[in-house]
């Protein structure tokens, strides 16, 4: 099971050294936050992007996806949310990136609404996406916190340009199951967000299988070729440990995860053995 972790954890610092630190403990990839002060964003000239694919390559590791901030389901105009679109599209092609993480931000308006503008909008850039070869993937996150709610949108747009990101923290605090969420989201799937906290009403990062999470239970329901990402949301969370210590077990978590050994965890037993 190959395994990336986000850039969102070691936030602003330089792509060489992020890249350096996933080689060093065994990660396969990296989901590459894109936004203003980060080392990828929308901006980049020609030679910054075939910069940054260059390092990716040489440091052997998959640039899994642009992790956005784009609301494909916001109220407002559709000209800025689909030029938006395309503009990580063409990003995300020219590092190598099979995919585009987008949010859904619907608002507090009904959804059958909010998905309507999703769906208009990404049936817009749909054949940007297809010709480019890159997926555009919606995060069950925020006004669609659950499996059943993105899937539900997706549906709209039935195509296999557009599929699913499955944040895993989200659709456990919106009461689904893995299983639950799996049978929603598997035929749109992408790849999955695994994190970990103390609870619902304390988001900070934890280490992977120190929290509540159902992290194996999500693995073992994956088939062996899925790809696993670990965001942990340090900007959030300034009092988070850092997480270039956590690296090493974090990858050697989710690798007994992912073989369904006993507990979950790292071989032996629990996440601290």
């Amino acid at each position: 099971m190959p395994i990336a972790f986000s850039t969102l954890g070691v936030p602003g610092l330089p792509l060489a050294e992020a890249a350096g630190l996933a080689a060093e403990h065994g990660w396969d990839g990296l989901e590459l936050r894109c936004a203003a002060g980060e080392s990828v964003h929308p901006e980049m000239t020609a030679g910054e992007r075939r910069a940054a694919a260059r390092t990716l390559r040489a440091h052997g590791l998959t640039p899994l996806a642009l992790a956005s901030y784009i609301g494909v389901a916001a109220p407002g105009p559709d000209a800025p949310v689909t030029d938006a679109l395309r503009s990580h599209l063409h990003l995300a092609a020219d590092l190598g990136a099979a995919a585009v993480r987008v949010f859904p931000r619907g608002g507090d308006g009904p959804r059958a609404e909010a998905d309507a503008r999703a769906a208009r909008r990404l049936a817009e850039v749909v054949e940007d996406a297809r010709r480019l070869g890159v997926r555009v993937l919606v995060e069950t996150h925020d006004s669609h916190r659950s499996g059943r709610a993105v899937a539900a949108l997706l549906e709209r747009v039935a195509h296999p340009a557009v599929g699913a990101l499955w944040d895993l923290m989200h659709t456990h605090l919106a009461g689904e199951t893995p299983a639950e969420s799996h049978a929603a989201l598997g035929p749109h799937l992408g790849h999955v967000q695994v994190k970990d906290i103390a609870g619902p009403q304390d988001l900070t990062p934890l280490p992977l299988g120190a929290g509540v999470l159902p992290i194996a239970d999500c693995l073992g329901l994956l088939p062996r070729a899925a790809w696993v990402c670990w965001e942990y949301e340090a900007p959030w969370h300034p009092a988070a440990a850092p997480l270039p210590p956590l690296l090493g077990a974090g990858a050697a978590f989710l690798a007994a995860a992912g073989r369904g050994l006993p507990g979950g965890g790292l071989p032996g037993g629990g996440p601290g053995a």
